[in-house]
Order: structure tokens, then sequence, then C-alpha cells
């Protein structure tokens, strides 16, 4: 069995709130228009990864990890139902609706898939770049519902400016959007269930106003304000029993260690190298992603860039 990295290729995902960075800047390479999202690690049913180039070039990341075997995802991700995690870059070039996420219980009685806490690192945005993160008060299962039916919702969210480097995590129930002229690396639990609370009463590709799911989000929103965030360290952008989060530079050299317990995700947000795995070396671009198999084991990399390192 061969459990060198392998890079992939990304799902594209063409929303009306997406622009071209991800195309433009980080290497994207799609027919479509624009591309909203690109889905850099997910074995979802909504849009699997594919590996780029070696033997298994085509297939996709379920398709890779079945005939490897379940071990290259390692013991931490095993334990779950699911493979754990999906990875996004997501380019905000207008505002994504105000939305919310179901916890695992709500979601697997009413969607049938788990629920969705996530992290995002803002990895670039204008100088007026803005985001919702909860409310600024709390308010009444009664009034949250008149707001969003008198368009007056906005009103009660807490509006955070953003800056290149900021952190965001945003656990299950928390209202939130990302808002235009921002880039984000997000690092989500392994689902597509999306409350949408309000939605600027815009209309979508097909002439209709996209739908709302205001009952569902009454049920599953935190409708008091968010605690303030601390990164767990300089390093750590987020660990929780879902995901762990490493921002890190690559400066001339760096030593990694790979290991049985899980596989790790790698996203080039900045700069280029190569990663050397058993003599074998792999040249990384921005935006690129790789799959590290778990195993007991040390790998190489070369160069000067930034970049998200993911594990559970």
């Amino acid at each position: 069995m061969d459990l060198s990295p392998v890079k992939l290729t990304p799902i594209i995902k063409d929303y009306i709130w997406g622009g071209r960075k991800l195309i433009d800047n980080f290497g994207k390479h799609t027919t479509l228009e624009r591309a909203a999202e690109s889905w850099e690690l997910s074995t979802h049913p909504d849009g699997a990864s594919i590996i780029a180039d070696g033997a298994f070039q085509g297939k996709t990341l379920p398709e890779y990890i079945s005939e490897n075997g379940i071990d290259i995802i390692g013991e931490n991700a095993k334990a779950f139902d699911f493979f754990p995690i999906l990875i996004k870059l997501i380019d905000a070039k207008e505002n994504l609706s105000i939305q919310v996420h179901p916890d695992d219980e709500y979601a697997l009685r009413h969607e049938g898939e788990y629920g969705k806490t996530e992290m995002w690192y803002i990895a670039d945005c204008s100088d007026s770049a803005f985001l919702y993160y909860g409310l600024n008060r709390t308010v009444t299962k009664e009034e949250f519902l008149k707001r969003i039916s008198d368009n007056t919702v906005l009103d009660i969210l807490n509006k955070v400016p953003v800056h290149k480097g900021d952190v965001f995590f945003i656990p299950a129930g928390t209202i939130h959007a990302i808002c235009g002229g921002i880039v984000i690396c997000e690092i989500q639990q392994n689902s597509n269930t999306t409350y949408r609370v309000y939605d600027y009463n815009r209309i979508g590709a097909d002439g209709k106003a996209r739908p709302l799911h205001v009952d569902k989000a009454a049920e599953v929103s935190i409708l008091s304000p968010s605690p303030e965030y601390i990164r767990p360290n300089k390093n750590t952008l987020a660990s929780c029993k879902y995901f762990t989060v490493k921002h890190l530079a690559c400066i001339n050299k760096l030593m990694l260690d790979a290991n049985e317990k899980c596989f790790q995700s790698i996203i080039v947000l900045d700069g280029h190298g190569s990663l050397t795995f058993n003599d074998k070396e792999m040249e990384l671009c921005k935006g690129d992603s790789i799959f590290v198999p778990a195993q007991k084991s040390k790998y190489t990399l070369e160069g000067n860039f930034e970049f998200i390192l993911s594990y559970v």
C-alpha cells in the first residue's frame, strides 16, 4: 500500500454571492462563471474531492479511502460514524444569507445527517469588510420571529469588522453570515445542512426568492450573544471534539510528523514550496489541498509558504 500524501482537486460551487478570487488568486480551474466555494477536502455526497494525480488519479476521496482501507483515516476519525470534517475555501463577493446550523441531535432527527460546528480563518478581505457573528443582545423567540418577518433582523446581529488572520469559531446554533469582500478557509463538520434566516429579499438564479427555513432556525438558534472566542494558542486556531486546526508557516524547511491517530489536511494559503515523503517530492502552490494518510512517519516541507493544518 502506498501511503504517500495525495493532492486533491476540489469541487467548485457556483452560488449567487460568489466571486472569482478563488479562480484568479487561488488557482482554481472551472468552467463556471464564479467560484463561490471550493470543497477542498470532502467526502460529502453533495460534492466529493478528486485525487489529482498518481495511481488513484480521478478517483473520488471516498473511493480512495475505500480502496486503501479505512485505517488511512486514523483511529480518531474512525471513532465517528462518518468521515468527520469538510474543508472549504469561500469567496464572498456579496453577503451570504443570515443563517444557522443545527447541532447533531437536531440534525440527525430532522435532516438525517450530523449538525455543523465550524471555524473560519480570514485568508483575505477588503479594508471595510465585516461579518455577522451571533446576536448583540438577548432576544425572545417571539422578537426573533417578528424581526425576520419585518426585515429588521440585522438590527439585533453582532456586526464585527474583520482583518486578515482573524479567527471565528462558530458552534452549532450560532447565527452568522460571511459578508462581501471576504475570503475564508472554513473547517467544519461534514454536513451540508443550513437554515436560512434572512436573505436580503434576494432573487435566486431561477428568478424566485431563495427559500428560508425560519421555523427550524428559530428552534435551533442561540438567542443570546456569543461569548468572546479566544484562540487556544498562537499556532492553534481551534480545537474541539470535531477538529483541531493550526495556522503554520514553512520558512525554508519544516519537518512534520504524520501519525496513526488521524489523517492530516494541508491547505496552502500563500507562497509556494514542496512536500517530500519517502523521497517522493510534490510541488505546493497557493490554493493546493493535500491529504496525508494516517501513519507513523515524517514528511518534509521546503520553501516559503503559509498553510492550514487540520486533523481530528
